[in-house]
């Protein structure tokens, strides 16, 4: 006998299979399955976990607060979020910053301000992430452990986490996942298939190193973007030649370097898994200049705190945000915190009183 399936239920499984389904607009993988890898995922343990004897601060992660910032396994990850609560936001992926010269149905203009706009919804992350580091430290500069614990995992969902270094890794971790995708979405880093005319479905590239100029998120003018720089147009049917609202523009599925296999650990590349990734070392030129531009990206979060708080009070932060047991390994928590234990401690010994007043002698 079949059971009915009630509306609260279905909405339930629906959900939970949208997050199974791996979303083509996403960039670099986030899950495993459809032609992804992990990609994000892998990017940012190449770029910024602790190797080579390396400590926590140095410039790297410890490993549970790395796997809340890249992910791990079915986990997205603060890096992977956009990919469930920004999938139709094209400034969170850098997509549909466009641009062919000679007769292209939109002008240079029109896709100069797309790709402004992905590297101002970049910087709005990224300000978050300076602002949300206060809430780290207590009034006397000292690690509030309440809230840089790690317990149960962060939720990275927008507006849902409540604790301070979750939720300036969710902040980061949006604005890793964007820089990284300007890699796999734009034609900064790689080149033209040679045995092709460039056009719609094999635009000219530019061949350039990270950091890109472009991805100024401490900045606030207006990027400079060079004349021949284009992002892919995007839609559902992602196809070649485009179709719809991409129709003869240069698509998403024409210009990107999304999937491939990436060593977590070292960041070699192998096995490109799209057309513009498998022409000459398109793919590892994407993947090296995400992982180059990841930590260039946290040098900047780091230089930013400083600036707004003063170096000690940064340098605890980053502790903080770097370390898997911040009170333990940064210094101590918060000295109220301290003072309060120890009042318990002497409480149960019994060397202070329970009550304040004069007591009265023992039969």
């Amino acid at each position: 006998m079949r059971r009915r399936i009630g509306p609260a239920l279905l909405v339930s499984l629906l959900a939970a299979a949208a997050l199974l389904v791996p979303d083509p607009a996403g960039g670099f993988g986030t899950v495993d399955g459809g032609g992804q890898h992990r990609e994000h995922e892998r990017i940012t343990r190449a770029a910024l976990a602790c190797a080579d004897g390396r400590r926590p601060g140095d410039g790297c992660f410890a490993p549970a607060t790395l796997s809340q910032l890249a992910g791990e396994g079915r986990g997205f990850g603060a890096v992977g979020a956009p990919d469930r609560t920004e999938v139709n936001v094209p400034a969170a992926h850098c997509d549909d910053g466009d641009f062919l010269s000679g007769g292209y149905p939109r002008t240079r203009d029109q896709a100069t301000a797309a790709i402004a706009a992905c590297v101002e919804h970049l910087r709005g992350r990224f300000r978050q992430a300076v602002r949300g580091a206060a809430g780290l430290l207590g009034p006397h500069g000292r690690i509030l452990e309440a809230e840089v614990r790690l317990d149960g995992g962060c939720l990275l969902v927008e507006h849902g986490e409540q604790r301070a270094k979750c939720t300036v890794l969710e902040e980061f971790g949006r604005a890793l996942h964007g820089v990284q995708d300007f890699y796999a979405h734009s034609s900064w880093a790689d080149e033209a298939d040679p045995a092709r005319p460039i056009g719609p479905a094999n635009p000219p590239g530019l061949n350039l190193p990270a950091p890109s100029p472009v991805l100024d998120l401490r900045g606030s003018g207006a990027p400079s973007v060079p004349a021949d720089l284009a992002t892919g147009c995007f839609v559902l049917q992602d196809t070649v030649p485009g179709v719809g609202a991409c129709a003869q523009r240069i698509t998403h599925a024409a210009v990107n370097k999304d999937n491939g296999l990436i060593d977590p650990v070292t960041g070699s590349v192998s096995s490109p898994g799209t057309p513009r990734g498998q022409v000459g070392r398109n793919f590892e030129k994407a993947v090296t200049g995400a992982i180059v531009e990841s930590r260039h990206q946290w040098r900047e979060l780091r230089d930013a705190l400083r600036a707004e708080y003063g170096g000690r009070k940064a340098g605890a932060m980053a502790c903080a945000l770097t370390h898997d047991d911040p009170p333990a390994d940064c210094g101590g928590g918060d000295g109220r915190t301290t003072i309060a234990a120890l009042i318990g401690f002497a409480l149960i010994l019994g060397v202070i009183p329970m009550s304040s007043g004069p007591r009265r002698p023992s039969r």
